[in-house]
């Protein structure tokens, strides 16, 4: 090979050679930016899914509903003052204050009863301003008030499905409403409520479970609680928070109302308190705040239980003496007596014939037999108690005690009208300015005699009820749970009028669910179980696992013998 033919073979080789590394260089610049590429493609996918993941965690536990200065005025009143609230998916979120202090027109603007006036509400992140409480409810928003609107002429099914009802040809398909109750009722934990049944008897903790079916029919994300315990026995309590620990595994909020700190903290996660329409305290942890701050933020005050000092026992003469009543399948054999200036309380579970016990003292039930006599006069009816000295404060004190629509002080003189009525006419500015003083003397709020009672709180028109004994002279005082529904506040001021009443000679007859407010008030406890009188000793020689354990007993031997 000559040596230009060397040189042009080594030149091709060398060429070849560039070529070749310049092939493999483009190959590896191809390779590294198609590695970068996936790595930019896997982390652009990481952080999408990153991003979905965290969407999904916050919403699942994010904020569902935030109320931010939210204002709700009334001639002469502002219930709500720039109302902070922040509820969270899957969780109970307790909602303390005492009565006046706005938890009630709070939740009616939840429900679309009310409309705010100022301020901002926002529902899964949007603006939301319910028209009526049927947009609330199509939105997920469930309210169960503490008196249940519940239609008691019609079935459990019907009471449930109320709006939602399913037709063909328009005829309502009965088979169908059963079976979608009946499925409701089972996750409730109570299958054993016929779907077919009137609500009018069911007993109270049956119409709670009817109640919260119809919220659950409408699907509902948030559900409101409102004093849902008031009216349940011990174990009903037990079994209802059962059912609400399920429904925020769910992922549904609850708001739940209480005045009963025990329960804020077994079933709360957090606590918002109002005062005077305004917000004092959000997002306080339910299980480790202190009972002297949460009272301490809705009163000023930081004890739960005010009880006024009892006085030395003083012994005189029966005033009200029950004698051997009996009533068929809710109380027999009763006996006991009460003396003026005397308060007795007595103590036993929801269902024992307690109140039943009382409605028949004060002659509004006819006894099978025993007999009942006050300052020596045999009551007979409810008209003759009254006539006689005798006056009564009911468990249910919007369907039996008060006329709503009626103005504060209309329903205060109501059993002392005849007081007030000279010569064919009535003295209404006699009226007005007895209700007045018994008003300011209970610190009713609004002080506004003449404001319909219907837009009271539940805890001003129980003091309505009481004040309606104040106005008018009276031997003896029944008081069934007469702090229902009644915050802490209101609770002392109670207790207060109460020992006021029994120093000025009035014989006191209580009875109460909660134990430590017939220890701490009655001078003498009667235990009441399955409709008798089981134990009866002076307050001072009991105390409340004694009450408890006497109240129980039953329920457990029961329990033992199954």
């Amino acid at each position: 090979m000559s040596p230009e033919e060397k040189t042009g073979a080594a030149e091709k080789a060398g060429a070849a050679e560039k070529a070749g590394a310049a092939e493999k260089a483009g190959a590896a610049e191809k390779a590294g930016a198609a590695e970068k590429a996936g790595a930019a493609e896997k982390n652009g996918a990481a952080e999408k899914n990153g991003a979905a993941e965290k969407n999904g965690a916050a919403e699942k536990n994010g904020v569902v509903l935030r109320l931010t200065d939210v204002v709700k005025t009334f001639p002469g009143v502002r219930a709500l003052d720039g109302v902070q609230l922040e509820v969270r998916a899957g969780e109970v979120h307790c909602l303390l204050g005492q009565n006046g202090a706005g938890k009630s027109t709070l939740i009616k603007v939840l429900a679309g009863v009310h409309h705010a006036d100022a301020g901002e509400i926002t529902w899964h992140g949007a603006p939301f301003a319910p028209a009526s409480p049927q947009a609330a409810m199509r939105a997920g928003i469930a309210t169960i008030y503490q008196e249940l609107d519940l239609v008691d002429d019609l079935s459990v099914a019907e009471n449930a499905l109320l709006g939602r009802e399913e037709s063909r040809f328009g005829f309502t398909r009965r088979r169908s409403a059963a079976e979608r109750t009946r499925t409701i009722l089972g996750r409730l934990g109570h299958p054993e409520i016929p779907p077919r049944r009137l609500v009018r008897s069911l007993p109270a903790a049956g119409k709670q479970i009817v109640s919260m079916a119809r919220a659950l029919s409408h699907d509902a994300r948030l559900i409101v609680m409102d004093e849902p315990s008031a009216v349940l026995a011990h174990d009903e309590v037990g079994n209802l928070f059962r059912i609400i620990r399920e429904l925020t595994a769910e992922g549904i909020a609850v708001i739940y109302i209480s005045h009963r700190l025990a329960e804020i903290r077994e079933i709360g996660d957090r606590v918002t308190v109002l005062k005077d329409g305004r917000t004092t305290a959000a997002g306080l942890p339910a299980r480790t705040t202190s009972t002297r701050e949460l009272v301490g933020r809705m009163t000023g005050r930081n004890i739960e239980y005010v009880f006024p000092p009892r006085p030395a026992p003083a012994v005189r003469e029966p005033i009200l003496t029950v004698t051997g009543l009996t009533r068929k399948s809710e109380f027999a054999d009763v006996s006991l007596t009460v003396s003026p200036g005397e308060i007795v309380g007595i103590a036993g579970l929801v269902g024992s014939g307690r109140s039943e016990l009382l409605e028949t003292i004060y002659g509004a039930r006819r006894p099978d037999t025993g007999t009942v006599t006050l300052a020596g006069r045999r009551i007979r009816s409810a008209k003759g108690a009254v006539k006689s000295g005798m006056g009564m404060a009911p468990e249910e004190r919007k369907s039996q005690a008060l006329l709503l629509d009626q103005p504060v002080y209309k329903n205060m003189t109501l059993a002392s009208f005849t007081g007030f009525a000279h010569a064919g006419f009535t003295d209404t500015t006699g009226e007005r300015k007895a209700a007045q003083e018994t008003a300011d003397r209970l610190d009713l709020r609004p002080r506004d005699v003449g404001r319909a009672v219907r837009t009271l709180s539940g805890g001003n028109q129980q003091k309505v009820v009481v004040g309606r004994w104040l106005v008018s002279e009276r031997k003896v005082l029944l008081l069934d749970e007469p702090t229902r529904g009644v915050d802490v506040g209101a609770r002392a001021e109670l207790y207060q009028v109460v020992r006021a009443l029994a120093e000025d000679g009035v014989g006191v007859l209580l009875v109460s669910s909660e134990v430590p407010e017939v220890l701490g008030l009655a001078d003498r406890v009667l235990v009441m179980r399955e409709g008798r009188i089981v134990h009866e000793a002076p307050a001072t020689e009991l105390d409340e696992d004694t009450v408890l354990d006497l109240v129980m007993a039953g329920s457990l031997l029961e329990g033992e013998s199954a």
